[in-house]
């Protein structure tokens, strides 16, 4: 049976629930929500697993706060002995419209600091990542602002039916691998 680690990434505490940073939480807590799972607080954060296709799924949000993000996975990665080509990180872009999906298989942390902290904790960038846009609808030098702060009522709207496709895409990962879930889902 093949184990995978599904990590999404966010900022642990009532103030940033809500928030454009802790997409990564929100999608694995719609996941929880659909396949009536509940996370339990365990080393570096909270875990959930579920089986489908004779397959594993572990889900993980780290509470090591996103820019130190790395610990946990590496963390995880170990105890369940999963190796890095069966994990996803699922993380906030601000290079990508909102609720645009790209996902990639390897690259740059892109100027995100989770990223940048998982790179260099797992020596490595090749790791499949899902990155949904959240924009990047501020004023110079409010960007820490903008990605603490919480989604815009036309956002909230929206958020629903891309969580849905961004579960579809998860659920792909485990069951296609990396390379159709790309084919299927960038451009979403």
């Amino acid at each position: 049976m093949a184990k995978f680690l599904i990590a999404g990434l966010g900022n642990t505490g009532a103030e940033y629930t809500h928030t454009r940073h802790n997409i990564g939480f929100i999608i694995l807590d719609a996941i929880a929500q659909a396949e009536k799972l509940k996370f339990s607080f365990k080393r570096y954060g909270e875990i959930a697993a579920f089986a489908f296709n004779r397959s594993t799924c572990l889900l993980l949000k780290p509470a090591t706060f996103v820019n130190r993000s790395g610990f946990a996975l590496h963390y995880w990665l170990k105890k369940e002995k999963i190796p890095v080509d069966k994990m996803l990180v699922v993380v906030d872009d601000i290079g990508l419209p909102f609720g645009t999906i790209r996902i990639r298989k390897k690259g740059s942390d892109g100027g995100h600091n989770g990223l940048a902290h998982i790179n260099s904790i797992l020596e490595t960038s090749d790791y499949s990542r899902l990155r949904f846009g959240i924009g990047n609808e501020f004023q110079k030098g409010g960007q820490v602002d903008y990605v603490l702060g919480e989604w815009t009522r036309d956002e909230k709207s929206k958020l629903p039916e891309r969580i849905i496709v961004c579960i579809d895409a998860i659920k792909s990962f485990g069951l296609n691998g990396i390379d159709k879930t790309m084919t299927l889902f960038n451009g979403k």
